[in-house]
């Protein structure tokens, strides 16, 4: 068998671990609140070798919610819900994912200890409207929340996270000694004014094919100052992350423009 080349032996090493998340509620749906955790969860998980592969928003309706966790689940190493793990009527995120699994769903009585002791140090009530946040699947295992003390959970390769976006990124740190990530993918942008994205478009197509490890997208702007490009690179290996940028600014060059490296 012929010895495995260097190059192969990097290919197979350079790739990231592939995620999902699932954003969990009528209210994002609406418009009458504009999600931030999706961009929050993919960048966070960048840092760890962990890309976003697909992201859905769901209806608080258990059926769809189900339907999506168990797609979801199966095709990727992660799957992440954001949503629907609050006290009111509505929150039954927990419940849809113990339906999924198809598994009991019951007061967690490790969750509530942690809620009762978060609550005594606060001096709140525990009533049984919030203890309701202790309610998971079975066997769940629970993602701490320094912020208000109703954690988060995990089953399997599913992690249940809360909507609100300082609770939702303490939980995410939270779970991070759960996660094992793969090879980090380095990111480069550049900015071309005063050009068109129509005058690069054939050459910047043919930078793609020489560098097909390199993801490279074009974003075209138009603001009060003029129009310009965003030429974003992407790239597991940061010296053909290198060589595509040269080839890039290269081209621009030609046009007579300067593309700059974002800050």
């Amino acid at each position: 068998m012929a010895r495995e080349t260097k190059k192969a032996k990097k290919a197979k090493k350079a790739k990231s671990v592939l995620a999902a998340v699932i954003v969990i509620g009528d209210e994002i749906l609406s418009g009458r609140t504009q999600d931030a955790n999706l961009a929050a969860i993919a960048e966070f998980l960048a840092d760890r070798g962990i890309e976003i592969a697909e992201a859905r928003i769901v209806r608080d309706r258990q059926e769809e919610i189900v339907q999506a966790v168990n797609d979801l689940r199966a095709r990727y190493a992660y799957l992440f819900t954001t949503g629907g793990i609050g006290p009111t009527h509505d929150d039954i995120t927990a419940a849809s994912v113990a339906a999924a699994f198809g598994l009991p769903f019951k007061r967690h009585a490790e969750a509530a200890r942690l809620m009762a002791e978060h609550h005594a140090r606060i001096g709140r009530e525990l009533n049984e409207t919030r203890l309701r946040m202790a309610d998971m699947p079975e066997g769940a295992e629970i993602i701490a929340n320094e912020v208000s003390g109703a954690p988060g959970f995990r089953v399997e390769n599913v992690f249940v996270l809360a909507g609100v976006p300082l609770i939702c990124r303490a939980q995410l740190e939270s779970a991070a000694p759960l996660l094992k990530g793969g090879a980090r993918l380095h990111s480069l942008t550049l900015h071309a004014k005063s050009l068109a994205e129509s005058e690069i478009a054939p050459e910047l197509g043919a930078v793609q094919e020489s560098f097909p490890e390199v993801r490279i997208g074009s974003y075209p702007y138009f603001r009060a100052d003029g129009i310009g490009v965003r030429i974003v690179l992407r790239a597991h290996d940061s010296d053909d992350l290198g060589r595509a940028a040269d080839c890039v600014r290269d081209l621009v060059a030609a046009l007579g423009r300067e593309a700059r490296e974002e800050a």
